[in-house]
């Protein structure tokens, strides 16, 4: 099965944020891309990755008297 290519809105869309978010990370060459005569398509995969790449787990924190809170 291939992967979709998304455009810049479904991108966005997908993040959370407006297109700007994902045009620059497409400028600043943060994020692999696809170009389609005058357009971008990003793959999903690499949407994906770039989402599971950039979250941050959270710390388990000792209490004062040695038990994991």
């Amino acid at each position: 099965m291939s992967d979709a290519l998304l455009t810049v809105e479904q991108a966005a869309e997908r993040l959370g944020t407006t297109e700007r978010f994902p045009r620059r990370l497409i400028a600043e060459r943060r994020i692999a891309f696809v170009k389609v005569g005058r357009h971008v398509r990003i793959p999903e995969s690499v949407l994906t990755a770039y989402i599971e790449g950039n979250t941050v787990q959270p710390i388990r924190r000792r209490s004062r008297y040695g038990r994991a809170a």
